[in-house]
């Protein structure tokens, strides 16, 4: 079961995701952040409406395969809007390697997770053809079952080696929270939310105990 939250723009899905993640690092846990331009808002609300992280570890999604300090980066992009805002930052900061490549960057993260933990809040993007993290339709990649962090090829700009964390870990969530805007989402939004899950859409595989897919109105035009 999913539970659909529709409002009417991009930035209102931006304050009320923002809204959740506060809670989420009052409350403390395993917190896991994506990329993207509409989570850059939210970031930059949820450093507002709760400064102090301490009790919450944040993790990633995915990254792509350049240094932290390049555009590129979705921990670059999180430590802007997020992490560097925050009064007191969290008690861990578990950033993917991905200058280390999608092969050793994976292998890197794989001992960081441990085989330990559970998220407790994960934030998901998702793409016009309905990938999220970057696990892309009908790549190997959605068929793992025994690692929690494997490499991947971008299937969309930019075309860099990505890290991604893999369907199981990203399924045994506690919530899951979808953040989807704009009328390019609204197709995969479509089949994401609405239709039987298919190796087609990556987004129609992840639910987790408790799940939102919050949207703006566009997004939501084919629901």
């Amino acid at each position: 079961m999913i539970d659909l939250v529709v409002v009417a723009d991009a930035d209102a899905a931006a304050r009320l995701a923002a809204e959740r993640l506060a809670a989420a690092a009052r409350a403390g846990g395993n917190i896991v952040l994506t990329g993207g331009s509409t989570p850059r808002r939210a970031y930059e609300l949820a450093a507002e409406l709760e400064p102090d992280w301490s009790r919450a570890e944040v993790w990633w999604g995915d990254e792509r395969c350049v240094p932290p300090d390049d555009e590129r980066s979705n921990y670059g992009m999180a430590k802007a809007a997020l992490l560097d805002r925050l009064a007191v930052p969290p008690a861990a900061v578990h950033r993917m390697r991905g200058e280390l490549g999608r092969d050793d960057g994976a292998a890197d993260y794989e001992r960081e997770l441990g085989g330990r933990v559970t998220f407790d809040l994960l934030l998901l993007g998702l793409g016009p053809d309905g990938h999220i993290a970057s696990l892309y339709p009908d790549q190997p990649t959605l068929d793992e079952t025994v690692r929690n962090a494997v490499g991947a090829e971008a299937r969309l700009q930019p075309f860099v080696d990505r890290i991604t964390l893999t369907l199981p870990i990203l399924d045994a969530s506690r919530r899951v929270l979808f953040l989807v805007a704009g009328a390019d989402k609204a197709d995969a939004a479509h089949r994401a939310f609405a239709g039987e899950p298919s190796h087609s859409t990556p987004g129609s595989l992840v639910r987790g105990a408790d799940t939102t897919a919050l949207l703006d109105a566009a997004a939501a035009a084919l629901l």
